[in-house]
């Protein structure tokens, strides 16, 4: 297909995995595209929403797109006109619809962002400021560059240490997993990294 089938945010991660959805004519969702190889040892399953044009080998034909969120979000339909479609690759035909799938997920991830527990301005803007002195090192400073991201990694890991045993014993991972903009499992995991504990204890 060439495009990726799903986008994650460099914060939220899986937490909040987007795609473009499919919904067939009777409003259910399809199961993924069985695709055989050209020799016929091998097959894989796709779910990119292009596969879904009703041509023989594909999946059936899609009805609506939207964008569709691992958390359970999905945004407004966006129905497919097969009559202006017509013999086009849908790929190509939809892909202006599937571009605004896109972009309202990009809209949901900013709500994410806002509902999430805010930094203190003072601490956003120096975060910020340190990413910023780092991008513009020059190409030949690419050891410092690493050594200041090192710096970063063991300072984060320090830093945090003491917090998530503290959020471990004041919070519950569901308060936390709110407050961070991720999910329960993935809000445990980040706990127990930082904490030092494992993550199915």
């Amino acid at each position: 297909m060439g495009e990726p089938e799903s986008w994650t945010s460099e914060e939220f991660g899986t937490s909040h995995e987007g795609k473009v959805g499919v919904l067939l004519a009777d409003g259910t969702e399809p199961d993924p595209v069985d695709y055989l190889s050209s020799s016929g040892g091998w097959s894989t399953k796709v779910t990119h929403w292009s596969a879904y044009d009703g041509q023989p080998f594909n999946g059936p034909r899609a009805a609506v797109l939207r964008a569709v969120c691992s958390c359970g979000w999905t945004g407004p339909e966006q129905p497919l006109n097969w009559e202006a479609i017509g013999d086009q690759p849908l790929r190509q035909a939809a892909d202006d619809v599937a571009g605004t799938c896109v972009t309202q997920w990009d809209r949901h991830i900013e709500d994410v962002d806002r509902s999430a527990i805010a930094l203190p301005t003072e601490l956003a803007e120096l975060m910020s400021k340190v990413e910023e002195q780092i991008e513009k090192l020059p190409k030949d400073a690419a050891l410092v560059a690493l050594r200041a991201a090192r710096r970063m990694e063991v300072q984060a890991g320090r830093l945090a240490y003491w917090p998530a045993h503290d959020v471990r014993s004041d919070a519950s991972t569901e308060e936390a997993a709110a407050a961070l903009g991720l999910n329960v499992d993935n809000t445990r995991k980040l706990l127990a990294r930082f904490g030092g504990w494992s993550p199915y204890a």
